[in-house]
């Protein structure tokens, strides 16, 4: 009898093995509003799966006794979405919470995670998030513009006869109406444990050193470098798409992302975009960087405004890396920012 049941053990253990298997073949596991995409034993990168709003991506490290994620997400509402999806990978509670920087889409979650979970920044996204972030544009240009967006999305559906394109229509408003109640909930909720330049956590066999670089996409980036996995976790400091610039400090960011290229790593799991391999597009961000440095201040000898000068800036060049530039023109934000440092440097904290 014990033989059987020792021998009906090992054939159910073989079954969920081999479900497993297979469910990790059939590629990400979808659960409520995540996507999660395994990389190695223990690293999985979350995104939205489209049922909702959920702001940057979130690389999730599942360690021996419980996981860490990195960057709480948009809002409360997304940070609890992604514990309970979490529940599709894993059974171990989140015990660290790591801010990549300050910015709302990857840290406005933090409020909903209690005493028992170290949220992790730099000293400067403490500082930054004690400030007032939710009256800054960069958050403002989140939720201002939603109301016109919704109204142009409504006369495209009253115009639109497949019925498909209706469907992802209505559910666009639908995500970004959620999105205008969601922000209510908000309360800023800095990190409670900060560091200067590394920290370094060892958990069960994984090392992760929390690395601040140097100033970049924002004053407060942090990148989480796991050397025996030799994957990188940058945030906004480096994704697969253009970064937003409206914080940056350009110039510097050449610089750090030399920083990070001389890390030992094959695998990037940035803040936005997708997992990508190798340093090759990190190249290619730091010569867009100086490309658009001297254009836009040439630009500004010239003496037009930043929003005339970002219309003619032409970065189409980059386009076979960054697929996201369809023609001349950047994000007014970037020139402001360029213009905004050149007429006020900030010196360094």
């Amino acid at each position: 009898m014990r033989a059987f049941i020792a021998a009906l053990f090992v054939a159910i253990l073989a079954g969920m093995m081999w479900m497993d298997g297979r469910a990790q073949s059939a590629g990400p596991i979808v659960s409520g509003a995540h996507r999660f995409e395994k990389v190695t034993e223990g690293v999985y990168y979350a995104t939205a799966s489209g049922t909702m709003n959920v702001g940057a991506n979130s690389p999730i490290l599942v360690n021996d006794d419980e996981a860490l994620v990195i960057d709480s997400e948009i809002t409360p509402a997304a940070a609890r979405a992604l514990v309970a999806d979490l529940k599709a990978i894993t059974n171990k509670p989140v015990r660290y919470v790591v801010d990549s920087h300050y910015h709302y889409d990857h840290s406005f979650g933090n409020q909903i995670f209690g005493p028992e979970v170290q949220v992790i920044g730099h000293d400067n996204t403490r500082r930054r998030m004690l400030t007032n972030v939710m009256e800054q544009y960069t958050y403002l240009s989140s939720v201002q513009p939603v109301p016109a967006r919704v109204e142009a999305l409504k006369q495209r559906i009253a115009q639109e006869s497949d019925p498909q394109q209706k469907a992802a229509l209505e559910r666009q408003v639908a995500n970004s109406l959620a999105y205008l109640e969601q922000v209510k909930e908000i309360k800023v909720t800095p990190p409670a444990v900060t560091f200067n330049d590394t920290m370094t956590l060892v958990r069960g066999g994984r090392e992760l050193r929390l690395l601040y670089l140097g100033r970049g996409h924002t004053d407060t980036d942090v990148v989480v470098f796991l050397p025996k996995e030799r994957i990188v976790c940058t945030g906004d400091l480096m994704e697969s798409v253009i970064s937003y610039a409206g914080d940056a400090y350009a110039e510097e960011w050449i610089a750090t992302l030399d920083k990070l290229r001389a890390l030992d790593f094959d695998t990037v799991m940035p803040g936005h975009g997708v997992v990508f391999r190798g340093k090759t597009k990190i190249e290619a961000f730091q010569k867009y960087l100086r490309d658009v440095i001297t254009q836009v201040t040439a630009l500004r000898k010239q003496g037009l405004s930043p929003d005339e000068a970002a219309q003619k800036v032409d970065m189409t060049a980059y386009r076979n890396e960054f697929a996201s530039i369809r023609g001349v023109g950047i994000d007014p934000a970037a020139v402001r920012r360029i213009y905004q440092l050149a007429d006020h440097p900030e010196p360094a904290r």
